[in-house]
């Protein structure tokens, strides 16, 4: 950046503890490992999700995945990568991406609060919906890709499609 502003820069509040308080409030299952990190589980339609919360106060940063309860075996994972990237096509906020230890599907994003008092309730809120949200509108096409035998392309358009009516 070429630019130097001389507004004095604000450190955010900690976000942490406001999400403790959103997950508190769902009745999720969680461990506030230290000041800087809240894992939780919330449950979906398809699975469980793993929820993992960092806050970095020196960069003024949350780092926040929602990870699949789906093992991905090392034989399937080159077709699932080409999956997470026409999935990623299609999100506006965060991306998937394989968590290489475990070898799950996750959803990641980051939030950058420098300048400001700390995130807002309902902006966690909404960020922790998005990642359900996203990661329930795909999960069936991971389990196409990864034990239905389809191609990533066809996984997506299957997922993709929007049911109406009730059966």
């Amino acid at each position: 950046m070429s630019a130097s502003l001389s507004v004095r820069s604000t450190r955010a509040q900690n976000p942490l503890d406001v999400v403790e308080q959103i997950v508190i409030a769902n009745d999720w299952a969680f461990d506030r490992r230290s000041d800087g990190e809240i894992a939780a589980e919330a449950p979906g339609k398809w699975c469980d999700y793993g929820l993992h919360f960092a806050w970095s106060s020196e960069i003024s940063a949350m780092s926040f995945t929602c990870a699949f309860d789906l093992k991905v075996p090392a034989e399937r994972r080159e077709k699932l990568f080409e999956l997470l990237s026409l999935a990623n096509d299609k999100l506006w906020i965060g991306h998937f991406g394989i968590d290489v230890d475990e070898g799950m599907p996750v959803f990641r994003h980051a939030v950058l609060l420098r300048g400001t008092p700390g995130a807002s309730a309902e902006s966690l809120e909404d960020m922790v919906d998005i990642a359900i949200t996203e990661c329930e509108r795909f999960y069936p096409a991971f389990q196409f890709v990864l034990w239905g035998g389809k191609s990533p392309a066809e996984a997506l358009q299957c997922a993709m499609l929007e049911c109406v009516g009730e059966a």
